[in-house]
This record gives structure tokens, C-alpha cells and sequence, in this order.
């Protein structure tokens, strides 16, 4: 149960991201209140999986997943271009969660 919560803690936190992108610097009171309810839903559900794992790797993949989710639907909603540097850093990044995922005795406990 507590992957399910990981995952929504991670959509959310991805959905307040993109709000925040929408509100233009929170002048958008539409956007402006999903990115509050977003991030805090994101809390709230980062909050319970700290009951099965390690603070150090549950924000590890929630940022690094995150990262690469809001950097797709950059460029998918708001037209965004990365370069090669950037998309071989994220790769980095989720190389590094599936080594912790696949290799590390301390992602769950």
C-alpha cells in the first residue's frame, strides 16, 4: 500500500508543479488553489508512506520521479525544450532510483 501512496504523493506533487507553471506567479486564482491543494495532498500522502520507509529514499524517488514527470509535461502542455545535457541528468536521476529500487536493503523496512 505504501507504493500507492508514493505514486500519489508523486502525482500530486507533479499536478501542483504544473498549477503553479498555470498560475502565472499566482496572479491565476484557479491554478493558484491547485497548487495548494496539490502540494499539500503530496504531504499528506508523502507523509504516510514515512510509516514504511526511509525519509532519505522516499524523497529520493517522489523528487527524482517527479523531476521527470514535470519535465515531460513541460514540454508536452507548455512547449518547454530541454537540451541532451538535461535529458541525460534525469536519466541519471532514475538510474539512480532503480539502483536504490533494485539493489539498496533500506528502501522499505
Amino acid at each position: 500500500m505504501h507504493y500507492i501512496y508514493l505514486l500519489l504523493a508523486i502525482l500530486t506533487e507533479t499536478a501542483g508543479t504544473m498549477a503553479l507553471q498555470a498560475s502565472e506567479q499566482f496572479t491565476r486564482i484557479g491554478p493558484t488553489i491547485l497548487v495548494v491543494l496539490g502540494y499539500a495532498a503530496s504531504f499528506y500522502f508523502m507523509a504516510l508512506v514515512l510509516k514504511f520507509m526511509p525519509v532519505g529514499i522516499v524523497y529520493a524517488i517522489w523528487s527524482g520521479v517527479s523531476i521527470a514527470l514535470i519535465a515531460a509535461m513541460g514540454k508536452v502542455f507548455f512547449n518547454q525544450q530541454l537540451d541532451l545535457p538535461a535529458y541525460l541528468g534525469i536519466a541519471l536521476i532514475l538510474t539512480g532510483i532503480l539502483v536504490i529500487q533494485l539493489f539498496s536493503k533500506t528502501a522499505t523496512h
